[in-house]
């Protein structure tokens, strides 16, 4: 149930009588037609933007369009008044009943409320987290696998057919750096003094990697030569830290649909078959490019290189999908992996990389237009880094990865869903504050606590309504009076509830799921303040002595508040709390 949508409808339907009754004129667009909060709640339950967009192709002033539409509007029994201001918009007030029966849909709904149909089963696919398999995730991971995840399952309840998956990079030369760093400790394990090099992985989570391949190939490699173990100490070393990022991740709440290895684009044909698709658009070729900026001409040694024409498909540059010696460049099997994709049959690609990755963004878009003749939209979200914090003090932790913080060490230190919620409450592309000692504080100013405070809330006034003898199952909530629900701030509860689904299809259409964390910390709030109005009026509290239908009618509001806490939470990948500890 989308209030917003069908009060949409409604003007589209008086929008439609006005064209057959010659007040405007057939073949008008309504795409750009809006129903949405005003942005002063003081004037109204919403506000249509429709007089102001079809102004200028109805060849008529806003002002008349708006006179005309408020009156027909006037006549539907959900609108109680409908104003026109300024130039045109058009503000409504909608009757009180409407939003009180949302509080009984809503119960009847249960969790899915918000769910939508606007994907209409559009396959997406969301490639997120995506590190080198050469250790554990680190906390920067830890964002872009949260953020990744919330995406998917936002896109999800918005009716799309979503796809989580992983690109394992294990065709580049840092799995061989891998390799050897596992070798040294193969080495340690059969009691060798090693050292590491600049470049190897020093990190102690190697120790039981080296242990585990001296118990598989007992001492049959000491003493070897690379060309004789390295091969294989890759694919082991590999398998090992893809097991260990997997445990991370389920640490975090995190599964994906699809592991795919960019390995298995080498050598069977997958990478020619892309770069052959580009040739045959004329978007390849032999060419030189110019000195990269800040480069000057003396310093930039020219060389004939296979080029993709990305400046076609909006890109800065061309860029070289082949070097001078024959060999592949970096660019050419990432090339071939969003083919696959596209061929896939996906009619959305998502990619979230961490910010280091800004350079890249053209490239890839260019590809993936040149690739599905500009069919396939493909989206890149970046993610800032996170800084963590204690006491106020920058903060580092176990070095047990040798380099940098690990995702473990965070969950392990506050938990998955603290962790996930966090991690939400910035926008995607914004630098992120950690502080344990914050995100574990309970106040207001600890949005996680807030929002699973009011859920736990709720769970409170129902297990005290049980004890006073009050049925309050969501049947009997149901069947309650809600016209009983007639206070100013209840209304608003009401009406901050029914913005949840228009809340989800915005977020999933610009692909921003922290808009999720946000609203929930905004209806939590709201419900906190009713709560407590509740202490000096005590006709706002949710039990009232001795009136079980009038207590049921206030219980099912905050019942209300409860489930779409849950399912926004849901969407966030966190589990609410039925207590507070």
């Amino acid at each position: 149930m989308n209030l917003f949508a069908d009060i949409r409808a409604l003007v589209i339907d008086c929008l439609d009588a006005m064209v057959a009754e010659g007040a405007l004129p057939a073949g008008l667009s309504y795409d750009n037609v809006t129903a949405e909060p005003p942005r002063d709640a003081a004037h109204g339950d919403m506000a249509t933007n429709a007089a102001m967009v079809l102004a200028k192709a109805a060849k008529s002033k806003p002002r008349d369009i708006a006179e005309t539409l408020a009156a027909k509007l006037a006549e539907d029994p959900r609108v109680t008044s409908a104003e026109v201001a300024g130039p045109g918009f058009l503000n409504l007030r909608l009757d009180q009943a409407i939003w009180q029966a949302l509080v009984g849909k809503v119960l009847e709904t249960g969790t899915d409320f918000g769910r939508s149909d606007m994907g209409a089963n559009q396959k997406v696919n969301v490639e997120y987290v995506s590190a080198n398999p050469t250790g554990p995730l680190h906390v920067g991971h830890t964002r872009g696998a949260v953020f990744g995840d919330a995406l998917a399952s936002l896109l999800d309840f918005a009716g799309f057919d979503v796809t989580r998956e992983y690109y394992i990079n294990d065709g580049g030369a840092q799995v061989n750096v891998l390799a050897r760093s596992v070798y040294l400790r193969y080495l340690e394990a059969h009691g060798q003094e090693v050292a590491f090099e600049d470049g190897t992985y020093p990190g102690d989570y190697l120790v039981p990697v080296g242990q585990a391949l001296k118990d598989k190939v007992g001492d049959a490699w000491v003493g070897q030569p690379e060309s004789v173990w390295l091969d294989d100490a890759r694919e082991f070393a590999t398998e090992a830290m893809m097991d260990l990022i997997r445990a991370d991740l389920k640490a975090l709440g995190v599964e994906m649909d699809v592991f795919y290895s960019e390995k298995s684009l080498y050598g069977t044909g997958q990478i020619e078959a892309a770069i052959d698709r580009l040739q045959n658009d004329g978007l390849i070729y032999e060419g030189v490019l110019e000195p990269p900026k800040g480069k000057k001409p003396d310093d930039w040694e020219p060389r004939e290189q296979t080029l993709f024409k990305s400046t076609e498909h909006g890109d800065d540059v061309d860029r070289p999908v082949k070097k001078s010696d024959g060999s592949w460049t970096y660019f050419a099997p990432d090339i071939a992996y969003h083919y696959n994709k596209v061929e896939r049959g996906f009619d959305l690609l998502i990619d979230v990389f961490g910010a280091d990755h800004g350079g890249y963004v053209k490239r890839m878009k260019a590809a993936v237009s040149a690739l599905s003749g500009g069919k396939v939209p493909l989206d890149i979200k970046l993610t800032q880094l996170v800084k963590l914090f204690k006491n106020g003090e920058p903060f580092k932790m176990s070095k047990r990865a040798g380099t940098f913080v690990t995702l473990r060490d965070v969950v392990d230190q506050v938990g998955p869903d603290v962790t996930r919620f966090v991690m939400l409450t910035r926008k995607n592309d914004a630098p992120l504050d950690f502080d344990f000692d914050k995100v574990l504080e309970q106040s207001k100013d600890n949005p996680v606590f807030y929002v699973q405070y009011a859920h736990a809330r709720v769970n409170s006034v129902l297990k005290k309504a049980v004890e006073a003898g009050v049925p309050v199952d969501d049947a009997a909530l149901q069947a309650a009076d809600l016209s009983a629900l007639d206070h100013e701030a209840e209304l608003a509860v009401a009406k901050k509830i029914a913005s949840f689904p228009r809340l989800v299809e915005t977020a999933a259409r610009i692909n921003e799921p922290h808009r999720v964390a946000f609203y929930l910390y905004e209806l939590a709030s709201d419900f906190h303040a009713l709560y407590h109005m509740g202490k000096n009026d005590e006709g706002l509290r949710a039990l009232q002595e001795g009136n079980i239908s009038l207590s049921q009618s206030k219980i099912a509001l905050a019942r209300a508040v409860s489930v779409v806490i849950s399912a926004g939470l849901g969407i966030l990948g966190v589990k609410p709390v039925d207590e507070m500890r």
